[in-house]
């Protein structure tokens, strides 16, 4: 049983989101993520070691993995307990991802577990869409400070200037679930990060979409170009600038 929202995001950092702006960021957000298909809901990409789950392909390790991507499901199983959703019985909070390997992924892709947590996930779309606008505002003090004083206002400005307008406030929430907020250490390649700190801090205009937009290009195309070779990440930037020129439409 999924229970209804009962309150909307009205941040500090962004104007109030309405139940009909929930779902539309949320559509939205499941739409670059998995082409809004519910099958995309659960997946684990190749190459990787974790699971990516729900409308902003949350990430959930499984049993002694690690690496260096923020995990986000957990947070968001709590998350949606909190609001009065029920959960799947096989759920525990704080679980590691049942599944160990990719492979076991995928050969359980149509069983019964599989299906339910699919259910969840498509029935929670305005819920996720308020984690991820939380997730925006906490973001933003540490981003704050991760600058020099001298930067701080700037990068605000830009940010506020941004979360005034539909496209701009799409974008924020869009691209802090993509490439994280740009603060940790871990998500770096050679000493560079490709978060939306760095996104902020790389635009040459005050805050309009389109500028953006362009910063974002040039931060994830120099993430590919600092990758290590292995991962091979070059298959992935056109599909990921095409999403991010989307911000100024």
């Amino acid at each position: 049983m999924i229970a209804p929202l009962v309150y909307f995001v009205g941040l500090l950092a962004l104007p109030p989101l309405s139940p009909a702006d929930l779902d539309a960021v949320g559509k939205r957000v499941w739409q670059n993520e998995a082409e809004g298909k519910v099958e995309g809901l659960t997946a684990w990409n190749k190459g990787e070691a974790f699971a990516s789950l729900g409308i902003g392909h949350f990430i959930w390790y499984p049993a002694g993995a690690k690496g260096p991507f923020e995990e986000s499901f957990p947070a968001l199983l709590q998350f949606l307990k909190d609001g009065g959703v029920r959960l799947p019985s096989w759920v525990v909070l704080g679980m590691p991802c049942p599944w160990s390997t990719r492979a076991a992924f995928e050969a359980d892709s149509a069983s019964p577990k599989m299906r339910e947590l699919r259910s969840l996930l498509a029935a929670t779309i305005p819920q996720q869409s308020l984690f991820l606008a939380q997730r925006l505002e906490r973001s933003l003090p540490g981003m704050l400070g991760a600058l020099p004083s001298e930067r701080r206002a700037l990068v605000r400005a830009r940010f506020d200037r941004l979360a005034s307008t539909q496209a701009g406030r799409f974008a924020l929430i869009d691209y802090v679930n993509f490439k994280g907020e740009g603060t940790k250490l871990t998500e770096r390649y050679q000493g560079r990060g490709w978060g939306l700190l760095q996104v902020l801090e790389g635009m040459s205009g005050e805050g309009a979409a389109a500028d953006f937009a362009q910063s974002a290009v040039e931060v994830l195309t120099r993430r590919v170009q600092n990758a290590p070779p292995e991962r091979g990440e070059q298959r992935w930037l056109p599909g990921w600038i095409n999403r991010v020129r989307a911000y100024s439409h």
